[in-house]
């Protein structure tokens, strides 16, 4: 029986930056389920002032609601770790696992902006000199393929800035759920998602992983990608 991976995705993205990830998972036997969040990619249309955190949770609680998803491996990319964290506190009957692929991992009561102090400044900044409450994409790293960083391009959108800026709540105290932790070893200087992958490396808790890779390995490495999931989904929980 092959597996559900459901992504939450990361910021400026949708589920349309998966697209190359679909086929290898399909070949291998899993479903893939790559839901956008209010505002975004296809439902840019939706983007107000008003998105925050908590909308994005509820995005994806809801796809695990009437899709009646069970047994789910969770996978949370970059901003996406923030979303993933408060999904699987909420969705606890119904989520496995829980894949971090080089994202945040907040604690209770933490935003993004808390656990990446060094961006708030910039972010904020940004969002004032634009329309007052979206922040503008990051740059693509530097490796990504030519044809990819125009495909990236002309879809990624403004992210809600409240996005960063809420802190988490958690309902159900601390998560007890196995655990992975994806990091990808091809970093910028400010290298935002070590911190993260120290600490699972540390702790007996999590299980540690590395990809050769730069931050999107969906978009730059998605056959090391599809087949490092695959380990972690077949490894044997704890």
């Amino acid at each position: 029986m092959g597996a559900t991976f459901l992504v939450c995705h990361g910021a400026w993205s949708a589920g349309w930056a998966w697209k190359k990830m679909h086929p290898l998972m399909a070949a291998a036997g899993h479903r893939l389920v790559t839901p956008t969040y209010t505002g975004l990619g296809e439902r840019a249309h939706l983007a107000n002032p008003s998105i925050d955190l908590e909308t994005h949770i509820q995005d994806i609680l809801n796809v695990i609601k009437y899709e009646d998803l069970r047994d789910i491996v969770l996978v949370g990319h970059s901003y996406g770790g923030m979303v993933a964290t408060g999904v699987a506190d909420r969705a606890r009957d119904r989520v496995t696992e829980l894949i971090y692929i080089d994202a945040f991992v907040p604690d209770d009561g933490q935003s993004l902006l808390d656990l990446n102090e060094t961006a708030r400044p910039r972010m904020q900044e940004l969002a004032k000199s634009g329309d007052g409450w979206r922040v503008p994409p990051n740059p693509t790293p530097p490796d990504t393929p030519p044809a990819d960083v125009e495909w990236l391009t002309e879809r990624r959108v403004h992210m809600p800035i409240k996005c960063f800026e809420m802190k988490l709540k958690m309902h159900g105290g601390a998560l007890t759920l196995p655990r992975s932790y994806i990091y990808a070893t091809r970093i910028t200087p400010a290298d935002t998602f070590g911190p993260f992958a120290v600490g699972a490396k540390a702790d007996p808790a999590w299980r540690y992983h590395e990809i050769d890779a730069s931050h999107s390995p969906n978009v730059t490495a998605p056959d090391a990608l599809m087949t490092l999931l695959q380990r972690i989904a077949a490894e044997p929980k704890r």
